[in-house]
């Protein structure tokens, strides 16, 4: 496992998975480790991706400073990766709030950016978020579903702020466009996998300026694909159009039937729709 260290000290790890043409992997979460991506639906076989293990998550080190949670500060993170790879330039693929963290390291390092995925990308950054309004548009989606009732009661809890561990072991369904074996395997592993303080600090005060990050990414010089599932309520398809319309360039693709992991719901149609976009 090749380990880099960043600006302030920290180890950050980092995992090579497939081969070929470098493609640099930013997982969300927020704080979750990058294990969750596994291959992206077959992607490996097409690129490397370079899944960077956040501070505090995975294999990377606990920063002294627990403030450098928070997400404006990791942007620095990834350029000492880009540097420390010797890449001139990068192809950036985020998953939700990482959508952030790439948005940002898009507006301060430009010129480092030879394209950005955003799946299912958050965008506070820009100051567009999702809503529990936009959850339970979603939600509604699925009402056929046999595990519905259950889950929607406690999806109900989680917006009373009344949720249990359990209530949010129940909503889990969700997030993905089918509730069979993988994904709940894929489930299974994330609280194991996410630092939940560094999760707090992540979008805390102070982590975004969304007048500044439009004015930086309105003259952006690199190709864009927000891809959004059918079925996302973060960000709902509409919502990651208003994500689009703020990047010069940007394309939008909704994939069909698709939750919050694309890649695990229509592995073949995620890796066909962003390796056609990939330069």
């Amino acid at each position: 496992m090749p380990v880099l260290t960043a600006p302030d000290g920290t180890p950050l790890a980092y995992h090579l998975v497939g081969k070929g043409e470098p493609l640099l992997c930013l997982p969300g979460g927020p704080m979750r480790a990058s294990a969750y991506f596994g291959d992206l639906g077959g992607m490996a076989a097409h690129r490397q991706l370079i899944q960077l293990d956040l501070r505090g998550t995975g294999e990377s080190g606990i920063p002294t400073d627990p403030a450098t949670y928070r997400c404006d500060r990791q942007v620095d993170d990834v350029e000492a990766l880009r540097a420390h790879l010797g890449l001139e330039y990068v192809d950036v693929l985020a998953h939700f709030a990482a959508g952030d963290l790439a948005l940002l390291y898009a507006a301060r390092f430009p010129a480092r950016i030879r394209s950005l995925t955003l799946v299912a990308g958050r965008a506070r950054a820009l100051g567009i978020d999702f809503t529990e309004a936009h959850r339970r548009e979603a939600a509604a989606l699925r009402s056929a579903e046999p595990w519905f009732p259950d889950a929607y009661r406690s999806y109900e809890a989680v917006w009373a702020g009344t949720a249990t561990d359990a209530d949010w072991d129940a909503i889990a369904p969700f997030f993905y466009g089918r509730w069979d074996a993988a994904a709940m395997e894929h489930a299974a592993s994330e609280v194991a996998q996410t630092n939940e303080e560094a999760a707090e600090r992540y979008a805390s005060a102070g982590a975004f300026d969304p007048a500044a990050a439009r004015a930086a990414l309105a003259s952006l010089d690199a190709p864009v694909l927000l891809l959004a599932g059918e079925r996302d309520g973060g960000p709902l398809p509409r919502v990651a159009a208003k994500i689009a319309a703020l990047l010069p360039g940007a394309t939008l693709t909704v994939q069909p039937g698709a939750g919050h992991f694309p890649w695990l719901d229509d592995p073949e149609g995620f890796t066909r729709t962003v390796g056609d976009f990939l330069p």
